[in-house]
């Protein structure tokens, strides 16, 4: 699916199984955000196809978190291709779930700031409370958000599971609400776009599922 020239997605809607959605952002450089589970890579496959692309052209692969459905497949990524990931994050995954999934050896650690990867410049967010070293990831110039499993449309992410923490995701979804989004770019269920829906939809967490943080 094409989002607007220079990004595409790849969305799952499979309800039978987990897996991410993935999207690849086309500058001078290719860039896969979280390719998902090695399984279910099919769909990212199929749509890299249609666009001629094969995997070993991508340049680089970036990762929201350490969780399988969005980290595994990037294990499959060989040199030439670089994967990154948050630096607390990697070394929370490798402590406690290298003995579930083949947790890679990024390239590169990715730390809050600004990121210029090719002619595409992005900034890393520093977003705990879903999992301790989660990041998202913000596009200035498009103004587009990857927000991994931090907000999605109508929801947030989850925080039972392992390093979750309600109170660090509310402030995580507070520093995303004030930045300028014209795309939100969830990893799970629908995209959406126009400023004053994305703003909605910040309204909409904050007055209900804050509640529940």
């Amino acid at each position: 699916m094409k989002v607007f020239e220079g990004l595409r997605a790849f969305i799952w809607r499979d309800n039978r199984a987990n897996n991410c959605n993935a999207y690849l952002i086309e500058g001078s450089k290719r860039i896969l955000v979280d390719p998902g589970h090695r399984d279910f890579f099919d769909h990212v496959h199929q749509g890299l196809s249609k666009l001629k692309v094969s995997r070993d052209q991508i340049d680089v692969v970036l990762v929201t978190h350490g969780h399988p459905d969005h980290l595994e497949m990037a294990s499959n990524f060989k040199a030439p291709t670089l994967v990154g990931m948050g630096e607390e994050e990697y070394h929370f995954t490798k402590e406690n779930y290298a003995f579930h999934y083949k947790v890679p050896e990024p390239d590169f650690l990715l730390r809050e700031g600004d990121l210029t990867i090719g002619d595409v410049s992005l900034r890393i967010i520093l977003t705990p409370g879903h999992s301790p070293g989660s990041v998202c990831i913000y596009w200035p110039l498009k103004k587009a958000l990857f927000t991994g499993d931090v907000v999605f449309s109508q929801g947030i992410g989850r925080t039972d599971l392992l390093g979750g923490n309600g109170s660090l995701l509310k402030e995580s979804i507070k520093r995303l609400a004030a930045l300028d989004v014209e795309y939100l770019l969830p990893g799970h269920g629908e995209m959406l776009s126009g400023r004053e829906s994305v703003k909605a939809n910040f309204k909409m967490i904050e007055d209900f599922w804050f509640n529940y943080l």
